[in-house]
């Protein structure tokens, strides 16, 4: 009798399993691997980025010998969220035009979002060979700032990317040698406050207090700044200008952009206090904004120092 039961729910079972009906969702697959071993997935683009990825599709698509088209197309499938495709097209547009260091540049900025830190070290530290001696041009904004003004560089965003990316993978020697020459790319206030943002962070990881506040002397609060706000006033609040609460508010910490958060919680780390350190760093690393260097530095500085 107990043979004839177990065989008469196997048959129903799998008369049940058979009749289910087939998703047709295909399983979305991460775009990248967090540092702490989390998927990671972008979030669904806006209608209106949407309107300016097809435009610059179809531009592309009109003239695919075209560098800037390709440049253009890439960064928006980037913006999009979808940065492995937009590494693709670097790759192919790199054996297309090997001597545009630009695409380098770009290519090495989505391979930092996705977490391969080496891969753009060798595409930076190719780059930067590639572009001296050359005169340095002003690379145009893919999301403008408010006052339409481009304020960075192809010199500087290849040298301040490379430093990034060294900075992540915690070697602050080459760090700080690729910051400093992205200080000395360009001399514009949105470039100084960005580059001596970092610099001053990375020679307090140095334990070189004295040589991290000479680079804040240019930093004064009627500089005009365009772009880079939070890093203008970040760098007020390190020569003691503005106090922390100014800068990061309680109760209001979410409302803080990442550039904050993770200078603050850093300010915590080489100023001995580590468990407010970590709390910043957790509190940035389970949110879903995980594409901003804000986050990634966050996620890189636990990585290394709080996970055991």
């Amino acid at each position: 009798m107990r043979t004839l039961l177990l065989i008469a729910f196997a048959s129903i079972f799998l008369l049940a399993c058979t009749q289910a009906p087939k998703s047709t969702e295909t399983i979305k697959e991460p775009e990248a691997i967090s540092l702490l071993g989390k998927a990671l997935f972008s979030s669904e683009p806006s209608e209106k980025l949407m309107e300016k990825y097809n435009y610059y599709k179809t531009e592309y698509e009109a003239d695919t010998n075209n560098a800037n088209n390709l440049i253009w197309f890439a960064r928006f499938t980037a913006y999009k969220g979808t940065y492995n495709e937009a590494i693709d097209i670097y790759t192919k547009a790199i054996q297309k035009f090997p001597e545009d260091a630009r695409f380098l540049r770009h290519r090495a900025h989505r391979y930092i979002s996705i977490r391969k830190f080496d891969e753009a070290i060798i595409d930076l530290e190719k780059a930067a060979k590639m572009i001296e001696g050359t005169e340095n041009k002003i690379e145009p904004d893919g999301m403008p700032n408010t006052r339409n003004i481009p304020v960075s560089s192809l010199h500087g965003n290849i040298w301040y990317h490379l430093g990034l990316a060294y900075y992540l993978k915690n070697d602050m020697e080459n760090a700080l040698r690729a910051y400093k020459n992205c200080l000395a790319s360009i001399n514009n206030n949105d470039n100084i406050v960005s580059s001596t943002n970092w610099i001053y962070m990375i020679l307090r990881r140095m334990d070189q207090k004295e040589e991290a506040e000479k680079y804040l002397e240019k930093i004064t609060a009627d500089m005009d700044v365009i772009e880079n706000m939070d890093y203008h006033r970040i760098c007020l609040f390190y020569k003691g200008e503005i106090n922390i609460e100014e800068l990061y508010p309680k109760g209001e910490e979410n409302s803080s952009s990442d550039a904050i958060k993770y200078a603050i919680g850093n300010w915590y780390f080489y100023n001995g206090d580590l468990e407010k350190a970590k709390a910043i760093f957790e509190n940035m690393i389970n949110s879903k904004e995980w594409a901003s260097f804000g986050h990634i530095s966050a996620e890189a500085h636990y990585a290394h120092y709080f996970v055991k």
